[in-house]
């Protein structure tokens, strides 16, 4: 059957894929539809056709899942941060794990024996503690939109608070359009800063405060089960594994190319009276070599936490010639996860012990992972 832009469909929602678009099917021509779930029927629209699938607008549910639920934000299906509002947030998790444990199993040939229950988040609204608000000139409307991007084009939606972000931050988004940029195109991070944490102005920190303890418990965990001796942190930013983790082990090192960051760590683990450690500013690949040769491989543990499009291939193909006891690999994107262990583990030089996912992102399609791979 050939689809054109603008039919209009009734279709049976038979998963969700990874990005948090429902998948049905026209015959075996696969329709993706945002803002539904298995098992629903609904009523779509065409937007997009290309040689293997098709994109659709939901135009009505006709048949709802008992898992849907009414979204908390009035701008849910035009903002674009959120996907999951409409589902209810158990529902939400096991979404997430099937999607994990789908994903690995495809790109790393991961069993979904490997991948734990997604642990939840304990405040799965108001949780966000870093937004990035955008200006834009709304010319039909002779006035200065201020939001986020919309989920179905480049435009602003125009905001007056967001509902998965800190109550705090919603007050900066109101002193923003109180004082709004001169102009559009102007981007404005708004940020919580941590509580006794020194981080510098376009340094990383992990987004949720809420559900932080459980991810540094998890990779605790992971580094106890291991019992080595030694700690490397990789793409460390402001040092927070490393200090985190710092009692764990006698004594670690960070590395991090930002030179500021690096500074901000020095001064966390000094706050901290943490004495078993150092950080050094460089690229992860010269400084690799030279830690390895002075932490014993078969007593050390590296930590990677690396930005969205994972690890460089020289990283991963260093540790795969220097084999540390340990890799425990933290991830926002599973995709590049998956293939990063998909590399680590080829030729049984790596063994994955296990995935832990967390909520660290609620009601939108992300999902923090922990994975705890061993030497062999």
């Amino acid at each position: 059957m050939a689809l054109n832009i603008g039919d209009r469909l009734t279709l049976g929602i038979h998963d969700i894929a990874f990005g948090g678009e429902g998948v049905g099917r026209v015959e075996d021509f696969v329709v993706f539809v945002p803002f539904v779930i298995a098992g629903e029927e609904v009523e779509v629209e065409v937007i997009e056709v290309k040689k293997n699938f098709a994109r659709a607008k939901l135009l009505r549910v006709l048949k709802p899942s008992p898992e849907r639920v009414e979204p908390e934000c009035s701008y849910f299906t035009r903002c674009g941060g959120c996907q999951y509002q409409h589902i209810n947030y158990a529902e939400q998790l096991r979404v997430k794990h099937k999607q994990v444990t789908d994903l690995f199993e495809r790109v790393g040939k991961i069993s979904p024996e490997n991948v734990l229950p997604v642990v939840p988040c304990p405040q799965p609204y108001g949780y966000r503690n870093r937004i990035m608000i955008r200006s834009q000139w709304n010319k039909p409307e002779q006035k200065l939109n201020i939001g986020f991007l919309r989920g179905d084009c480049g435009l602003v939606e125009d905001i007056t608070e967001c509902k998965i972000a800190e109550p705090a931050l919603n007050e900066q988004i109101l002193q923003v359009r109180a004082n709004p940029p001169p102009k559009g195109g102007i981007k404005v991070v708004l940020r919580v800063q941590p509580e006794g944490w020194d981080v510098a102005r376009d340094s990383f920190f992990q987004n949720n405060f809420f559900l932080l303890p459980q991810l540094v418990e998890t990779a605790r965990g992971c580094l106890k089960d291991s019992g080595v001796k030694y700690l490397l942190d990789l793409y460390c930013g402001v040092g927070f594994f490393g200090i985190e983790l710092a009692g764990a082990v006698q004594s670690f090192a960070g590395v991090e190319y930002d030179a500021q960051a690096i500074k901000s760590a020095r001064r966390n683990a000094e706050t901290r009276n943490i004495t078993n450690g150092e950080f050094i500013a460089g690229m992860v690949e010269k400084v690799l070599p030279e830690l390895l040769k002075k932490f014993p491989a078969s007593q050390t543990a590296v930590i990677i936490d690396p930005p969205r499009k994972g690890c460089w291939p020289q990283a991963l193909e260093l540790l795969r010639a220097m084999k540390p006891a340990q890799v425990i690999y933290i991830s926002c994107h599973p995709a590049t996860m998956a293939r990063d262990l998909n590399i680590l583990c080829g030729d049984g030089v790596f063994e994955l012990a296990k995935v832990t996912p967390l909520d660290m992102f609620p009601q939108t399609q992300h999902v923090e992972c922990v994975a705890d791979l061993r030497g062999k």
